[in-house]
């Protein structure tokens, strides 16, 4: 699922969802996706006894349940399905769905009024919904973030953080899933007044911190393990970021800055000391993380300077190394 998609295609059923739900009782012990490319956010799914081929040519269908447009990935966690979509008839409404992951009945549900102004490929909210310590974090297409009770679907707190902090906003609206860390809750926005990332309290929603007065890509955060230190990555519109979850503070930066438009999509992967990020504008980058709290660049392939030939970059898809 990306932040926007080429063509004009609603999403009807949660085919994904169905897919996962299908699978996940092969296996011997079930593994939840909490959030934004799984639980540990890198794309790895950790089950056991996952099988080496499917016993048919067919899947079978469990259940379906239809949706609205949107681009956002389902998640899973404690045997429920969370997805957001859009409706814009007779109002433009952004909603936050639950479903049972055995039977898809719907548990709970929540909309709200949502315009979209100044906002391309507008199917509907596109960051995945995250789940932590009995909570669901919503962030949509205009920075409106809500945390839930996970369970029953009511309101704990929410910000429109659009207004708050007077976004920026990216061609293609607030794309980048909300991280998670200890229970700080980070958003990458582009908003006013050096906060283009904003860290909140996951209980209550009150302002940790802020940091950068970048533009916003739709790059979401990760977090990685440094000289002994866990670091954010924050891979913005103008560069490559790390910086302390506890207080903002920047360790280190490396310009990347956009060419045409900000367009960095794909996460940050990291791979012991090395950081990946990959655009089709500026190619990709290879970064080195040093143990002195720096990073320095060990390559970067882009097509001007292979000859004008082929150049590995990514669009939309995270790599994976």
């Amino acid at each position: 699922p990306s932040p926007f998609d080429m063509g004009t295609l609603r999403m009807r059923a949660i085919a994904v969802t169905t897919l996962l739900m299908t699978l996940a009782p092969l296996a011997v012990q079930a593994d939840d996706w909490s959030q934004w490319r799984g639980n540990n956010r890198d794309g790895v799914w950790r089950e056991t006894g996952v099988i080496d081929r499917f016993p048919s040519s067919q899947i079978e269908l469990k259940w379906s349940v239809p949706i609205s447009g949107g681009y956002s990935g389902p998640t899973v966690a404690d045997g429920r399905v969370y997805v957001t979509d859009r409706e814009i008839e007779p109002e433009q409404i952004e909603r936050v769905h639950c479903f049972d992951t055995e039977t898809g009945d719907k548990i709970w549900s929540h909309q709200y009024a949502c315009i979209y102004r100044d906002v391309g490929y507008q199917a509907g909210p596109r960051a995945a919904v995250l789940v932590h310590a009995g909570r669901a974090f919503s962030l949509g297409t205009m920075g409106h973030l809500i945390c839930f009770d996970a369970a029953k679907g009511d309101g704990v707190w929410k910000r429109d953080l659009h207004t708050d902090y007077r976004i920026r906003m990216p061609n293609w609206g607030i794309s980048a899933a909300p991280l998670m860390v200890d229970d700080t809750i980070i958003v990458q926005i582009g908003g006013d007044n050096e906060s283009c990332v904003v860290a909140l309290d996951g209980a209550t929603g009150k302002e940790r911190w802020t940091a950068l007065a970048d533009d916003a890509c739709y790059s979401a955060p990760i977090v990685i393990q440094q000289a002994g230190k866990r670091v954010v990555v924050v891979w913005t519109g103008e560069r490559v970021t790390g910086l302390d979850p506890t207080t903002g503070k920047l360790y280190w930066a490396y310009d990347f800055k956009w060419e045409k438009w900000p367009i960095g999509i794909a996460d940050p992967v990291a791979y012991r000391d090395l950081l990946l990020v990959s655009e089709s504008h500026k190619g990709t980058l290879l970064l080195k993380c040093r143990p002195d709290m720096a990073v320095e660049k060990v390559w970067n392939w882009r097509r001007d300077n292979v000859n004008d030939g082929p150049a590995m970059h990514c669009l939309m898809s995270t790599p994976y190394i």
